[in-house]
């Protein structure tokens, strides 16, 4: 079949939640995606910053082959041996306590409420416990994540959600404490909001946050979903902030194309909060996705990939910004951290647009509320692959002036 028929079979029998954009991509190798006739892409989007690694690492990939030939799926009735391995360093890379392994971030995000609601409702026995989440926030679109997501227009379709949830604004702490009373059970947060805008948590706010918790005996939740993983420089964003949460959220890049999350908590929650029998997954923490965990960690370590994102990021930013300033017609600033990076674009200019003109000089680039332009490659960029996606970059934005 050619590129036009795959798009029509795929929109015959595929349910439209998406407007996918009109290619139909094939393959891909280190940080290049190819298209069904053969063009190919700078991908400065890693399946929404999920391909830390790139696309075909051998490593990577040789061991999900070898684990395909031994064992796939046992169910959570019995112990696994990529378990044990991928469990360790989960734990130990947060340096909280326990992981309960999921098939996705919103899974994830669903059971750190529950673990959040447990803790609380153990300590009173009391069911009226409250959550305060962020305006503009994301944490995924089943109901109880789009419960504490903050943004009104995934949410009103489906409501009533779950109750008992209040939102403050993201970097503003004394709108945080205006929320919290005596049923205050959980603060969740982004450490760096993503698809709200690419807002990074200001450290007083984040730090002050902390406090409050600990004052007050509330769960801290970090959704570290999109940020985490090296995305910012650091293994896990909060991690710059001399932090920790007492939940936190991990996925994407966790298994860097392979489905799975994890949420992760310390001691004081793991001891008192799930039960045998609270919550669970059939598929969840199985042995294949389990060795791409296990595999993951590995190759960070051998590739200093976080190191490499620390050291690489001020050439990314400098890139960002010169772009900017290039064409203040079109974008009016930078922000973000490490690898997850937003162009800010004017509001006569759409990002919509940029993204479909870089599509055509083979640069593939995301969005984020607030008409901003996301970026988020593979961690493996190296500064001459971020020459290249500037050039395809002004092009693009060029070909919209003509």
């Amino acid at each position: 079949m050619n590129t036009q028929e795959y798009i029509n079979q795929s929109e015959q029998y595929v349910l439209h939640t998406y407007n996918r954009f009109q290619m139909v991509l094939e393959k891909g190798k280190g940080a290049y995606l190819y298209d069904t006739d053969g063009k190919e892409y700078l991908d400065f989007a890693a399946g929404i910053a999920v391909y830390a690694l790139g696309y075909g690492n051998e490593k990577l990939n040789a061991a999900l082959k070898d684990q395909i030939d031994q064992l796939v799926h046992t169910s959570n009735l019995y112990y696994n041996v990529p378990m044990a391995e991928a469990s360790r360093k989960v734990v130990e890379a947060t340096g909280l306590s326990k992981v309960f392994f999921t098939n996705s971030g919103t899974e994830a995000i669903e059971g750190a409420i529950k673990a959040a609601r447990k803790y609380a409702f153990l300590k009173d026995g009391s069911t009226d416990h409250e959550i305060i989440a962020m305006k503009h926030s994301f944490h995924g679109r089943s109901l109880g994540a789009l419960s504490v997501t903050g943004n009104d227009a995934y949410q009103a379709p489906f409501k009533p959600l779950i109750g008992g949830v209040k939102f403050a604004e993201f970097n503003n702490l004394e709108s945080v404490k205006a929320q919290i009373t005596d049923k205050t059970c959980a603060i969740i947060l982004e450490t760096l909001q993503g698809e709200g805008g690419i807002y990074p948590a200001d450290a007083d706010f984040i730090k002050g946050i902390r406090e409050i918790c600990d004052e007050k005996d509330i769960v801290l939740i970090l959704d570290e979903i999109q940020c985490g993983m090296g995305r910012t420089g650091y293994l896990f964003a909060y991690q710059e902030y001399g932090i920790k949460p007492d939940i936190t959220t991990v996925a994407k890049a966790l298994g860097c194309g392979v489905p799975v999350g994890a949420f992760v908590l310390n001691e004081k929650l793991a001891e008192n909060s799930l039960k045998p029998g609270d919550h669970g997954t059939t598929y969840g923490g199985n042995p294949f996705a389990l060795r791409a965990v296990s595999t993951v960690f590995d190759l960070y370590d051998e590739m200093n990939l976080v190191d490499h994102v620390k050291q690489t990021a001020p050439y990314l930013e400098q890139t960002l910004e010169e772009i900017a300033a290039a064409y203040p017609a079109v974008f009016y600033g930078r922000r973000g951290k490490g690898f997850l990076q937003g162009l800010l674009v004017n509001a006569d200019c759409k990002a919509g647009d940029i993204i479909l003109a870089a599509h055509k000089e083979g640069l593939l680039t995301i969005s984020a509320e607030g008409n901003v332009l996301r970026l988020a490659p593979p961690l493996i960029i190296t500064e001459a692959q971020i020459d290249e996606m500037k050039e395809k970059l002004c092009r693009a934005v060029e070909s919209l002036n003509k």
